[in-house]
């Protein structure tokens, strides 16, 4: 491996990080069918990872921090053909730092600006879209962009939802009849959630990455350029009832655009081309949620096909408890800590340093050859 993470600016004393490195044996590991024979028959290596899907988790996504800077620093992905950063709104916001010059570098700046955002009970849905823009400004330069386009070891794919009807609506009293509606239809049928939504991928791709040909993809695939790169990103992080969505965004058809959860929210798509190629996702929790309206429906999980190439990674149970109160950030904590922002703060920055060494877990399971002893199928 190149190099390992370091999280030092987040660690207050070298008896803190050492212990935490000693204590870090808790991801667990799970794979779907064609992925399992892979690792049983000791063929895993990453030139097989042909896509990385970033799940829309909002701040659920901190957890990966650690798990993202063990890649981009030890470089194993991406180095016979390019891979496929495939995310929606957090997911979206991650992988717009690896396709950055200095990805290392942006990644942190956006794990600095995320945690210190703060929202007050004052803040209209036109505010809080405006503090993501900033969000983004802060760790990707305009300058930078033309970079991102022609990122010769990733690819990226960002997950946009183009709402129709009442969903386009700003009228949060509006918009919230509309996704009851479409809670209501999504659940008698996974397919009617595209009555609501339409699934637009921007992406920087020379072809269509091999998702958006399939059978189940119902959407456009609009490419990525300097005019429309910040713009699909904000959209896709405009999360629905609290932010303002993003309207016509440049080269895509006319409309407006929310967060690509509400269609992609954990997983939602089959990324992989077959052929012993591996879809990789690195998840907060076990359970994998198709859409955000499936949020409720316990039953809901993606169709078997869509896993039978997924290797996911997650933190165990005992891991979460190391967690500050024993509980993974979450949006809630906005609203919990309003009128003491420092608080979730420290609790966020804490769960970055204690989430720091989950990359190197794993980077230690494939050096080892241990993978093949603690995965489990999906």
């Amino acid at each position: 491996m190149k190099g390992r993470v370091k999280i030092d600016s987040f660690v207050k004393n070298p008896t803190e990080k050492t212990e935490m490195k000693i204590a870090m044996d808790e991801i667990c590991v799970s794979a779907g069918k064609n992925v399992y024979e892979v690792i049983q028959a000791g063929g895993f290596d990453f030139d097989r990872v042909t896509t990385y899907v970033g799940a829309a988790t909002g701040p659920r996504w901190l957890l990966a921090s650690g798990f993202d800077l063990s890649l981009l620093k030890s470089g194993v992905l991406g180095n016979k053909r390019p891979v496929l950063l495939a995310g929606s709104s957090a997911g979206a916001l991650r992988f717009a730092a690896w396709m950055q010059p200095e990805p290392e570098k942006s990644y942190d700046k956006l794990i600095e600006s995320y945690i210190a955002m703060h929202f007050t009970r004052k803040d209209t849905p036109e505010g809080i879209l405006q503090c993501i823009h900033d969000l983004i400004d802060s760790y990707i330069d305009d300058d930078a962009i033309p970079f991102a386009l022609t990122n010769r070891k990733y690819r990226l794919a960002i997950i946009t939802a183009r709402a129709k009807r009442l969903a386009a609506l700003n009228v949060r009293w509006l918009q919230g009849l509309a996704l009851g509606a479409g809670f209501v239809c999504n659940a008698l049928n996974r397919h009617r959630i595209h009555r609501f939504f339409q699934r637009v991928v921007f992406h920087s791709s020379p072809i269509l990455p091999y998702f958006c040909l399939n059978h189940d993809f119902k959407g456009q695939a609009i490419p990525l350029n300097e005019a429309n790169f910040k713009h699909a990103l904000l959209a896709s992080s405009a999360v629905p009832l609290a932010a303002a969505g993003v309207r016509d965004i440049y080269g895509a058809p006319s409309g407006m655009y929310r967060d690509g959860g509400l269609i992609d929210y954990h997983l939602n798509q089959k990324y992989s081309s077959g052929k012993g190629s591996i879809t990789l996702l690195f998840n907060h929790q076990r359970r994998l949620i198709p859409t955000w309206l499936d949020k409720r429906l316990s039953s809901r999980q993606p169709p078997g096909e869509y896993l039978e190439d997924l290797l996911m990674v997650y933190p165990s149970d005992d891991f979460i408890r190391k967690l500050p109160y024993g509980t993974v950030p979450e949006r809630g904590d906005f609203r919990r800590y309003v009128d003491n922002p420092s608080k979730r703060i420290k609790n966020w920055k804490r769960a970055v340093v204690v989430s720091g060494y989950l990359g190197e877990e794993f980077l230690g399971l494939v050096e080892s050859g241990r993978l093949r002893d603690v995965v489990k199928k999906i």
